[in-house]
C-alpha cells in the first residue's frame, strides 16, 4: 500500500500529462492540445519535486494524508482539464470538489516552479555542507507556492463593499503618474437611496454639488470560480445602491460560460430595472464568443458600445460615454480617430470605457476627462489587503489598480469582479465597489 501510494501521484500526473493533450488534440482541436500540454509542462514539475521532497522531511505518519492529498488534486486538475475540451457551466458541487482544488493544485505547481529554481542554491549549499536539519526545513520554505496557493482561495472568492472617491481636475501631472483616491470600506451613506425599487424613475432636479455614482462591473468572467448565482447576487448587491451609471468594462465570460449560451444574462439579470442607465463594451475575451455578449445585452436592454456613444442626463449632470472597442494595437491611431468622431459635448462629463489600460498612455492630452478600465485583475499578486498599493505590475507598463493622472485626464482601474484560470489573486482581492465622481 505504501508503495503503491508513494508512485500513485507521479503516475496520475504523467498520465495527464499525456492523456489530456491527446484527448484535446482529437476532440478539440490543436490550440487546446497545446494550451493544456504548456500548463501542464509548467506546473507539474514543481509539484512532483516538491512532492518528494515533502514525503522526506514530514513525520512518517503524516505521509499518507500527503499521498491522498497529492493523488486526488492530480486527478481533479486531470478532470478539470479534460472537461474543458467540451467547456460548459457545471454545478456547485463539480465547482467545489474538482475546477476549485484542481486549478488550485496547478497554480501552486506553476507558482513552485521558478521558486524552487531560486532556492536551489541554498539546497546545493546545504547538501555540501552536510546540514540535514536545516534541509529538512528548509523544504518547507520552498513549499511555501503551495500555501500561496491555497490561501488565495480565500482572496479570489471574496470581495467586500466599498466607496471609491474621485476627484476630477483642470491640471495634473505631466507625465503619468498614480495619484491618490479615497476608499471607504463598507456600505456609507449615499445620495437618492430607494430609487432603485422605483425603477428607471430620477430626480426631476440636478444637484451641481452632488457627485456622480458609477458602478464598474468588469472582468466578470463567469465560470467556476464566478457561478451565475454569485453574481447575480454581487450585481444585484450593487444594483441596490442605486448608481446613476453602470458601466460593463469587459471580459465577461470565460470557456465554461462561452459553453452555456444564456447564463451571462441570467448572471445580470439584476441590471434590467436600471438597463437605460447602463452602457457595455467588449474585452479580450468577448471577442472569443461576440454573439453570447450581444444576446445578453440585448435581452437585458444594456447599450453596447463598440467605438460608440451614449449620453446620459444623471442627477449630477450630463455625461458623454465613449465605449471603445478591445485595442491590442495601433492605440494612438484608433483612440485619436475614435474621440475625434465623437467630439467633446458642451457642459457632460467626458467618459471613456477602455478594457484595457494600457490605452490611456495613446490618449490625446486632457481630450477625456476619466477613463474606466479593467482587465489586469488589479495586478493579481501584490499588497493591496494591506492597504499598499505595489503589485507585481506595479513597474510594468499596465497601469495595475488604482487611480492615475496624466494632465487634467483621469484614469481608473478597477480591480475586477472575478479573473479567469487560476487562483493567483494573492493580496489582491475582488473589487466590489461604488464610484463616486466629484466633478473639477
Amino acid at each position: 500500500m505504501k508503495l503503491d501510494l508513494a508512485i500513485l501521484f507521479p503516475v496520475l500526473a504523467v498520465a495527464t500529462w499525456i492523456c489530456v493533450p491527446i484527448y484535446a488534440a482529437l476532440v478539440r482541436g490543436r490550440f487546446y492540445a497545446i494550451f493544456s500540454a504548456v500548463l501542464l509542462g509548467f506546473s507539474l514539475p514543481g509539484a512532483l519535486v516538491l512532492h518528494a521532497r515533502l514525503r522526506a522531511a514530514i513525520p512518517p505518519e503524516w505521509v499518507f494524508a500527503l499521498d491522498v492529498v497529492f493523488a486526488w488534486s492530480m486527478l481533479v486538475s486531470g478532470v478539470q482539464f479534460a472537461h474543458l475540451v467540451r467547456a460548459r457551466m457545471r454545478s456547485s458541487a463539480f465547482r467545489w470538489l474538482v475546477s476549485v482544488p484542481g486549478q488550485t493544485f496547478i497554480a501552486g505547481g506553476m507558482l513552485a516552479g521558478p521558486w524552487l529554481v531560486v532556492l536551489l542554491p541554498f539546497r546545493m549549499l546545504f547538501v555540501a555542507l552536510g546540514w540535514d536539519t536545516v534541509l529538512t526545513a528548509w523544504t518547507f520554505v520552498e513549499a511555501i507556492p503551495l500555501a500561496l496557493a491555497v490561501a488565495s482561495v480565500l482572496t479570489s472568492t471574496a470581495a467586500r463593499p466599498e466607496t471609491v472617491r474621485i476627484r476630477l481636475a483642470r491640471e495634473g501631472p505631466k507625465a503619468f503618474a498614480r495619484v491618490a483616491v479615497e476608499r471607504v470600506h463598507g456600505r456609507v451613506a449615499e445620495y437618492g437611496s430607494g430609487a432603485a425599487a422605483r425603477g428607471s424613475e430620477r430626480p426631476s432636479e440636478r444637484d451641481p454639488g452632488r457627485p456622480l455614482r458609477i458602478v464598474q462591473l468588469t472582468d466578470t468572467h463567469l465560470g467556476p470560480w464566478q457561478s451565475v448565482s454569485r453574481l447575480r447576487r454581487r450585481v444585484a448587491q450593487l444594483v441596490e445602491r442605486d448608481p446613476d451609471l453602470i458601466a460593463l468594462t469587459g471580459d465577461y465570460l470565460t470557456m465554461e460560460s462561452m459553453g452555456s449560451p444564456g447564463c451571462l444574462a441570467s448572471a445580470l439579470a439584476p441590471l434590467v430595472p436600471l438597463a437605460d442607465r447602463c452602457v457595455a463594451i467588449f474585452g479580450n475575451h468577448d471577442h472569443e464568443a461576440p454573439e453570447h455578449v450581444r444576446d445578453a445585452m440585448k435581452e437585458l436592454g444594456i447599450t453596447l458600445l463598440i467605438d460608440g456613444e451614449a449620453c446620459f442626463e444623471t442627477p449630477a449632470g450630463f455625461v458623454q460615454v465613449i465605449g471603445s472597442d478591445y485595442l491590442s494595437q495601433d492605440h494612438a491611431k484608433r483612440l485619436a480617430t475614435l474621440l475625434e468622431r465623437h467630439p467633446r459635448r458642451e457642459a457632460h462629463l467626458r467618459l471613456l470605457l477602455l478594457h484595457d489600460p494600457v490605452g490611456f498612455h495613446a490618449l490625446p492630452d486632457d481630450d477625456v476627462d476619466l477613463v474606466l478600465s479593467g482587465h489586469t485583475h488589479g495586478g493579481q499578486v501584490g499588497l493591496v489587503s494591506l492597504g499598499l498599493d505595489w503589485t507585481v505590475l506595479s513597474r510594468t507598463r499596465w497601469p495595475d489598480q488604482g487611480l492615475f493622472a496624466r494632465g487634467a485626464s483621469r484614469l481608473y482601474v478597477h480591480r475586477g469582479t472575478g479573473f479567469y484560470g487560476f487562483p493567483l489573486r494573492v493580496g489582491v482581492p475582488a473589487e466590489h465597489s461604488l464610484l463616486e465622481i466629484f466633478g473639477a
